[in-house]
């Protein structure tokens, strides 16, 4: 059971500031280096409508190229986290993605059907976005018919084998696909970037975030309630199946959106909410924002990295999974532990 205690005060100021310093220096390193002056002339200019002096290479890197990223970066890793923050609170397990119910694999699927297709980028943004929520429907679907005394055990599971059909799927597309120019874009696409990502890319996924985010914040005072048994909180006057519905609802959607513009980037979910519970606690009231700012300044940095590294840009998926397995073996480790 998930206890609620107050946290230091220092210690929620330290989310807000490292969000802002890997900001800062995600405009100011590249292969066309921004001063910090430079970019902070570039905004005070853009505030105030004056002229800021900068070389146009300088303003064109700034809010062409930079600023469309680190905005994505922000809003996938965000929704990424609060959506970890939810299920990992739905559910009563630290060890919960948001993945867990198939929106990735759903969403995969999509995508790699609409490449096959050949359909435009938009298009196959929105197959993997109704990808992501057809498959949790069909898992809650599944859920909801199988009676059992743990209803939260038969959802995992019913996960799990509705995320292994739609792999296989996955893996039958790609055979049939063209493997010269399909199975590359999928093989990409699978492993999830922001190169090619837009302001456009943005927008139209930002309705679905914030319509997912917002009963997060109205609710979250009850998710800690959700911490409880299901009879402890029926005895509270709330109906946490329908209260655990409408937050799944809502993780979806901001998962689906997501991951429908960036590909498949893991862990983000697992990882961030756990870093905000040690700073914050595991009240949800603090833990929500606290794994909004980490989960988006955490994606802003492995962004960072994976244009900087190396020659060719790095795969975010990669770079996420490579940090995230080695923190969830020690989850594992720390979880065996408790159970001697």
């Amino acid at each position: 059971m998930l206890s609620v205690s107050a946290s230091p005060a220092p210690r929620r100021w330290i989310a807000p500031f490292v969000l802002t310093l890997i900001v800062v220096v995600s405009f100011s390193v590249g292969q066309y280096a921004v001063a910090p002056d430079e970019l902070w002339r570039a905004i005070v200019s853009r505030m105030f409508g004056q002229a800021s002096g900068l070389p146009p290479a300088v303003e064109t890197v700034i809010w062409q190229i930079r600023l469309p990223r680190v905005i994505a970066a922000l809003a996938i890793g965000a929704a990424l986290a609060a959506a970890g923050a939810a299920y990992q609170g739905l559910f009563r397990n630290p060890l919960v993605s948001p993945d867990i119910l198939g929106v990735s694999a759903g969403a995969s699927l999509g995508a790699v059907i609409g490449i096959y297709f050949s359909l435009p980028a938009l298009a196959i943004q929105t197959s993997a976005f109704a990808g992501g929520l057809i498959a949790v429907a069909g898992v809650y679907a599944v859920g909801s018919m199988v009676r059992a005394r743990d209803p939260t055990l038969v959802l995992v599971l019913a996960g799990m084998a509705v995320a292994a059909l739609l792999g296989a799927c996955v893996s039958l597309v790609k055979v049939l696909a063209d493997p010269y120019n399909q199975l590359p874009a999928m093989t990409y696409w699978l492993l999830g970037s922001l190169a090619s990502i837009t302001s456009g890319d943005v927008l139209s996924a930002a309705p679905a975030m914030l319509i997912g985010l917002t009963p997060m914040i109205l609710m979250r005072w009850r998710m800690n309630v959700l911490a409880l048994e299901d009879e402890e909180t029926r005895a509270l006057g709330l109906n946490a199946k329908a209260l655990r519905a409408l937050l799944i609802v809502a993780a979806t959607l901001m998962t689906a959106a997501a991951v429908s513009i960036s590909g498949l980037i893991g862990w983000i979910g697992l990882l961030t909410p756990h870093i905000a519970r040690a700073l914050v606690g595991p009240d949800f009231g603090r833990l929500l924002p606290a794994s909004i700012m980490l989960g988006g300044g955490f994606l802003v940095g492995v962004d960072l990295i994976a244009r900087n590294a190396a020659p060719t840009e790095i795969p975010l998926g990669v770079l996420t999974a490579a940090l995230g397995a080695p923190f969830f073996l020690y989850l594992l480790a720390t979880a065996a532990r408790g159970w001697r």
